[in-house]
């Protein structure tokens, strides 16, 4: 059985909790984890020791705010004044806890779920977004991956072209399923967005609301919105339920689309980097 989880972002206690109540078994299950597993919370370091200890029962992709730590780590960004990650960066086991999660894959597929953080952009469907994670995983996995993350941050180019190359490829990229919530009808990116579907400026929707989504294929399970919440909705399965804002941890069975909550305290304003 899979038991998906919506984002931790530094939170052990009610992760435990919520694996205890949905008797999730390590000889027999397998935890899916929809990216942000540090930053806001405060045990940042001890969810990736947790995780990193689970081995092949435990899928991760990559979040926004792990994406954060990376180009802290690796001193391709400045820290931001709200950030958490003193437990990671002072670690004595800083080097593998950073190598161990460049190593996490963008997007996972099986069983006819695709998990990604954010989203895709609708002119992709399941096989080529799996492709394109790819391509930034062999970058973020090499030996240029400080390079890669020195290049990484930026809002441009807002749109996806077959054509695009370097830096630029990447950044689309990892932008639509590390950041994006909304999207124009024609696919351009809306990153600045970040609240309820309801209140959104005119000309943009939820990336899973573009007709013709060619990612429609298969339920894509996925965090980062936490404005959203819980939405199981045309083909989505969203789990950020915000738990750090003193909202809930989500998990869902996936098999048999059981959703289990434990409620979170509240250990983090709504600012910063996202």
């Amino acid at each position: 059985m899979r038991l998906a989880v919506g984002d931790l972002q530094g939170q052990l206690e009610p992760l435990d909790r919520l694996l205890d109540e949905a008797g999730f078994s390590m000889a027999r299950d397998e935890l899916w984890l929809t990216g942000d597993l540090v930053n806001r919370g405060r045990d940042n370091a001890a969810v990736l020791r947790r995780i990193r200890a689970m081995g092949d029962r435990a899928i991760a992709v990559l979040g926004n705010h792990d994406f954060y730590l990376l180009a802290v780590a690796s001193g391709a960004m400045r820290r931001g004044a709200d950030d958490t990650l003193d437990d990671i960066l002072d670690a004595p086991d800083h080097d593998a806890l950073i190598d161990w999660l460049r190593f996490r894959p963008l997007m996972h597929v099986a069983d006819g779920d695709a998990m990604v953080h954010a989203g895709l952009l609708p002119s992709w469907s399941v096989a080529q977004a799996r492709l394109l994670a790819l391509e930034v995983e062999g970058a973020l996995q090499g030996p240029h991956w400080k390079l890669f993350l020195q290049n990484l941050w930026g809002g441009q180019p807002t749109t996806w072209r077959d054509d695009l190359t370097g830096w630029d490829r990447l950044r689309v990229i990892v932008n639509a399923m590390c950041r994006m919530r909304m999207c124009s009808a024609s696919g351009e990116m809306a990153l600045k967005y970040k609240g309820p579907i309801n209140a959104a400026p005119p000309g943009i929707s939820p990336w899973f609301d573009v007709a013709g989504r060619l990612s429609a294929s298969h339920r894509i399970v996925c965090g980062h919105w936490s404005a959203l919440g819980y939405f199981d909705q045309r083909g989505v399965l969203a789990l950020d339920t915000g738990c750090v804002w003193g909202g809930c941890l989500t998990g869902v069975w996936l098999e048999r689309n059981e959703r289990i909550q434990v409620k979170c305290e509240q250990v983090a304003a709504p600012t910063g980097w996202d």
